[in-house]
């Protein structure tokens, strides 16, 4: 009987055990499943160190005078940033000088609009001068395991509104390395090419990266990739660091980002430096090695986007911001703002200024996942809605040559004009093979000649918006909602009157669905939808009452 007691109290003493391990593992899942998948990351991938990259170098004497060439072309595109992050709007937390420097010397886009709200589609629109939903590239490809991921750590039951998982979806989607723009379209590099431009890619794509997707099979001569996400390593003594604990894609990036670069498809290495510093750095010396024959170079940098890491130098000469996430932020900001200058001065050391296009532009508006609520100030919402927030964006075009200083155009315009205005400044011509969506901006840039009216259109899944003369539909199904605004007495759409012109929402309705019929199916699907508060950043507590969409992707 002793014997049974003993047995009994054994085999209870070991269901508790098991029960406060299980309790354990259950409280620290989270952590778990992070460092599986940072310990995944580094097991997988090799990382050399850092190698000098041997650019091109173009003709050693220019067969005619850079005056006489076609125009060289710079397009600066910044990642996530917010349009009160630039000083020449009246705002920003630090100065933007050299950003600001571009408008002033040329011409300020007052009504500019990504191509979406989000980062691949947009970066494909730029490349394409097509609608993401007429070349298929509609979603953002994510890497793998952040859907996993981010609904287990967003769906915890701590959040008013749960992320929605098309877990059918998932399981018939293509490889993440597959989800790329198609062969089939013409890249701006591609459409440059037959007239004698070198093409140049720095930075990110994150238009597939699979070889038939990459840079150097779309048209550019060369490329240094952004192949993972970190701006310097997290334990640098060189890097400040902010983390983001309400963010689960923050949480995901940390764990699954390295500090990683290469150059045309070689094998990984570290970057030299923080990363956008190395870009730059990058960009002067491939200007240099072409400055004797027009190129093309798309500087397509990774900051701002999460994860917020500064120069411990830029930083420390920020001690008069008091909030330590802003002032990363903002150290970031004057990262960026440096590169821009460092790159407009090599321009002009080198005799190449008066001749060369120089635009500079933001992929979409920042994002409310940051937690910072000042960013895309005055206007609502943020990257991942069609609120002005989201797609209201930056874009200034600088050639001495041609587009005088200081020309303020009002007239809405997109990130798909980028595309036939960069080509008819080269001499070039469009394909005439395919519906080409943004038109030329150059005689508007350049002589003020206003474009024919035209509706600018937006699209992902469900959730739609399209903007003519001044007014704007947004039409969504989750929620089942339509917004309605007169941008031209309520630029920051603070009053829906769809209720009051009911006229006006089918018009534009009709204009959308006429649009949608030209369209194609995506090529990959959406997996997930993630709720997005118009007014509130991811860091405040959400209420009944607050407006909000679900973005898929």
């Amino acid at each position: 009987m002793n014997g049974l007691k003993k047995w009994q109290a054994y085999a209870l003493a070991g269901v508790i055990v098991l029960v406060a391990i299980a309790g354990a593992a259950y409280a620290f899942r989270k952590d778990m499943v992070l460092y599986f998948v940072a310990t995944r990351a580094r097991d997988a991938t090799i990382i050399e160190p850092n190698r000098e990259i041997v650019w091109d170098q173009g003709p050693a004497v220019a067969a005619e005078p850079a005056g006489n060439r076609p125009p060289n072309i710079v397009v600066i595109l910044a990642d996530d940033l917010g349009f009160n992050d630039i000083s020449y709007f009246g705002g920003g937390v630090v100065p933007t000088p050299n950003i600001d420097s571009i408008a002033k010397a040329g011409a300020n886009f007052t009504s500019a609009y990504s191509g979406t709200a989000a980062c691949a589609p947009s970066r494909a629109m730029i490349m394409t001068g097509r609608y993401g939903t007429r070349t298929g590239f509609e979603f953002t490809p994510t890497p793998p395991g952040m859907t996993r991921i981010v609904d287990m750590f967003y769906n915890d039951g701590t959040r008013f509104h749960e992320m929605l998982i098309d877990r059918e979806a998932a399981a018939k989607a293509p490889p993440f390395r597959e989800q790329g723009l198609p062969g089939s379209e013409i890249t701006l590099a591609e459409a440059l090419k037959p007239r004698g431009y070198h093409n140049i890619h720095i930075g990110k794509w994150h238009l597939g990266n699979a070889p038939e997707f990459l840079p150097n099979a779309q048209g550019f001569d060369e490329s240094v990739m952004l192949e993972s996400g970190l701006f310097l390593p997290e334990d640098s003594p060189d890097v400040v660091n902010a983390k983001l604990p309400f963010d689960p894609i923050d949480q995901f990036l940390w764990a699954r980002m390295q500090y990683a670069t290469s150059y045309n498809g070689s094998a990984w290495f570290e970057p030299k430096g923080y990363l956008t510093d190395f870009y730059t750095d990058e960009a002067i010396k491939a200007i240099e090695a072409n400055r004797n024959r027009p190129f093309f170079l798309y500087l397509a940098h990774w900051g701002v986007h999460t994860p917020l890491q500064a120069s411990k130098a830029d930083y420390d000469a920020l001690s008069h911001i008091k909030d330590e996430r802003l002032r990363v932020y903002a150290a970031m900001i004057v990262a960026l703002d440096r590169s821009v200058g460092r790159v407009l001065q090599t321009l002009k050391e080198n005799g190449l200024e008066d001749n060369t296009l120089v635009i500079f532009s933001s992929d979409n508006g920042a994002p409310g996942y940051i937690g910072l609520p000042d960013v895309n100030k005055p206007y609502r919402g943020w990257k991942l809605t069609f609120f002005e927030g989201g797609i209201r964006v930056p874009f200034f075009a600088k050639w001495p040559a041609r587009i005088p200083a200081g020309a303020e155009r009002t007239t809405p315009v997109a990130h798909l004009d980028m595309f036939p205005t960069i080509v008819a400044a080269a001499g070039g011509e469009l394909p005439a093979d395919r519906v080409i969506d943004g038109i030329d901006l150059l005689p508007y840039a350049a002589n003020g000649e206003e474009p024919a009216p035209r509706p600018i259109f937006w699209r992902d899944g469900h959730y739609q918006a399209v903007q003519t003369g001044g007014w704007k539909l947004q039409m969504a199904e989750r929620p089942n909602k339509i917004w309605l605004f007169n941008l031209n007495v309520d630029p920051t759409e603070q009053n829906n009157v769809a209720d009051e012109n009911p006229e006006k929402v089918a018009e534009l309705k009709a204009l959308a669905d006429a649009h949608n019929a030209t369209q194609r199916a995506p090529l990959f699907p959406a997996v997930a939808e993630m709720p997005v508060t118009i007014d509130k950043t991811l860091e405040e507590p959400v209420t009944e009452d607050d407006e909000y969409i679900y973005w898929p992707g």
